[in-house]
């Protein structure tokens, strides 16, 4: 039951009213995507909401997660919905031309069926999904720590904005960030679950990036799970801040280095998923006919909970809850859209 992890501060209540809220949700996301996109030299293009299973675009997140799935009759065939576009942004890269240094962005909506709904977590996705083309000597971790450094630049200078206009809201980003293996991080709190780890770093240095998920670390467990098919598992991560409005860390994009033909291979071995070998995007890839890569994706209305500073995703985004949830949140001054 969605209930059952939902967090309720004590003594909650929102700095800004609903109003105030609306009009802060529309200049973080202008900011957000202004300051980003100047970061990362992205131009913005248009996006699918929707995709043809069989091409093996759509994202598989974990790897279990079910997409939305429907038929178009003038088709005669079924369209996915999409997780993300880790995928459809690189074959798209190729496609329009674009030169090692530059890349793309878009405004991506998503719904997210089998997501578990509590203060951060909704079915409704919004994120700006981002994606540059890097050369082969820029497939290193000094190159993905870099864009780590301009995601959070992006974010203290909206934090700055919004801070300034409105007096109520604190500044509370550090101005650095934190790189941490998730096998350092397993070594650094063996008995605690990786969610538990998250806390105790981010509470620790303020900002993290945890990197190289998807893999199974010494104790036999990934950290998290990760499809084998987009991130290179050895140059990927999470940014991670800590929250002081829920006690807990947070992440703010999940990011990374995108495989090669060679960790394809290897990665589509671990996870059993061979047969993806076929798929068009796959072949492309194993081709050396796709760019390399890099990318993430970073939820808007996740920067606006955080930089509002609310308590629940729900105050920033018009979604579905269930009225548990609704009367739980109503109960503790957290009123919903």
């Amino acid at each position: 039951m969605s209930v059952k992890n939902l967090i309720l501060p004590p003594h909650y209540f929102s700095k800004l009213d609903i109003m105030e809220t609306e009009v802060a949700i529309k200049l973080a996301k202008d900011t957000f995507e202004r300051e980003l996109a100047e970061a990362l030299s992205l131009t913005r293009v248009s996006a699918p909401l929707f995709v043809r299973p069989e091409t093996g675009l759509n994202d598989d997140l974990n790897g279990v997660e079910r997409p939305v799935r429907f038929d178009i009759l003038e088709l005669q065939a079924d369209v996915e919905i999409v997780h993300s576009l880790a995928k459809w942004k690189r074959m798209a890269l190729g496609r329009y031309g674009f030169a090692p240094g530059t890349g793309l962005y878009t405004d991506m909506n998503a719904v997210r069926r089998d997501e578990d709904l509590d203060n951060m977590h909704s079915v409704y996705v919004d994120q700006w999904d981002w994606e540059k083309v890097i050369t082969r000597e820029g497939r290193s971790f000094e190159t993905l720590k870099s864009a780590v450094r301009s995601v959070m630049y992006a974010l203290r200078k909206t934090q700055d904005v919004l801070c300034h206009r409105f007096t109520a809201l604190e500044r509370y980003l550090p101005e650095g960030i934190h790189f941490i293996t998730s096998q350092e991080l397993e070594d650094l709190y063996p008995e605690k679950t990786p969610k538990q780890r998250e806390d105790a770093v981010a509470e620790k240095y303020g900002a993290v990036f945890i990197s190289q998920i998807g893999g199974a670390l010494r104790s036999g467990r990934p950290h998290d799970g990760r499809a084998p098919d987009y991130d290179d598992w050895s140059l990927n991560g999470d940014i991670l801040i800590w929250y002081p409005v829920l006690g807990h860390a947070f992440e703010i994009s999940s990011m990374g280095i995108r495989v090669d033909a060679e960790a394809l291979r290897r990665q589509l071995a671990i996870a059993g998923c061979e047969e993806r070998a076929a798929l068009p995007f796959h072949r492309k890839l194993l081709e050396n006919q796709l760019p390399l890569t890099m990318g993430g994706g970073i939820g808007q209305s996740r920067i606006c909970m955080a930089l509002l500073q609310k308590a629940h995703i729900g105050e920033v985004q018009a979604s579905v809850w269930s009225d548990e949830m609704h009367d739980a949140c109503a109960a503790s001054g957290i009123h919903l859209l």
